[in-house]
């Protein structure tokens, strides 16, 4: 539970920040009740990067270590996040656990505290890309979720009928795919959830085929839930693409580089029935 007092935290974990959307998110946040926190590092810069991967590490510790923060909120994607992943003391997460969320690069990191600490963690808005412009939309969604409130929600199409049941799990396809070599992909059952942008259908079919040719992913993915994947060189195509998923398969759900987007807990038992996710 978070509620209006609490501290908010925003951290710096991959792309280089934007100081004018950082502050504006802070603004918006703080008027909702809350209280903010940013991170040493956020507005630093190593190239494409929010400074190095010492200095989010440090941010990081001092993040999950900090008593007064109740949530994490990463400012936004863009790259960095695996970079950190076999450099994290996973012991300090999973001795101080606390909600975390973030989407597409920040994908790793979701992941990677699920499976090394067993942290329910947050597919959801960020600080400069989404609480900078917040919609109603996509700020009640987060709030249900983070709050542990009953989540569904019906897609807009069916590919593959069937119902599924297992731990919600995903994210950015193109991220999750980078992180092929770890020991990442869940011990159970699990429904996978995806989205992507700026990738061609031949890329978007190569990811689905490499995470399928893993057999403890085959083995335990269960029903698979599509968001949007944007700017596709052609629609047609990717749409055969789901449609020849051995699964349950169903898609047309807000989970979304777009503003109006839904909050997903990485963890949480799930069901797919009839186009209805539940959560």
């Amino acid at each position: 539970m978070i509620k209006q007092g609490d501290t908010i935290g925003i951290i710096a974990l991959g792309g280089n920040c934007e100081q004018s959307l950082v502050e504006k998110a802070i603004q918006n946040i703080e008027a909702l009740g809350f209280k903010v926190k940013i991170s040493e590092n956020i507005y630093n810069q190593e190239r494409y990067l929010a400074g190095s991967d010492e200095s989010k590490l440090k941010a990081l510790y001092e993040f999950f270590q900090d008593p007064e923060i109740k949530l994490i909120l990463n400012a936004r994607g863009g790259y960095g996040s695996v970079r950190l992943i076999n450099k994290i003391n996973y012991e300090i997460i999973k001795s101080n656990p606390k909600p975390f969320c973030g989407f597409s690069d920040i994908t790793a990191l979701l992941l990677m505290f699920y499976k090394k600490c067993g942290l329910m963690t947050y597919h959801g808005p960020m600080a400069s890309s989404d609480f900078a412009q917040l919609s109603g939309f996509t700020q009640n969604a987060f709030f249900k979720a983070i709050n542990d409130e009953h989540l569904e929600y019906t897609g807009t199409k069916t590919y593959i009928e069937g119902g599924a049941e297992g731990i919600l799990w995903g994210g950015n396809l193109s991220t999750v795919v980078s992180l092929c070599g770890q020991d990442f992909i869940p011990d159970g059952d699990f429904i996978f959830f995806a989205e992507d942008l700026n990738e061609p259908v031949y890329k978007i079919d190569k990811m689905f085929t490499q995470l399928f040719n893993i057999g403890k992913f085959s083995k335990h993915c269960k029903g698979i839930v599509l968001g949007d994947f944007l700017n596709v060189d052609n629609g047609e195509w990717l749409e055969e693409l789901f449609y020849s998923f051995m699964l349950p398969t169903v898609g047309g759900f807000k989970i979304t580089h777009e503003k109006e987007k839904i909050t997903l807990p990485i963890g949480k038992l799930a069901t797919i029935k009839n186009g209805v996710l539940k959560v």
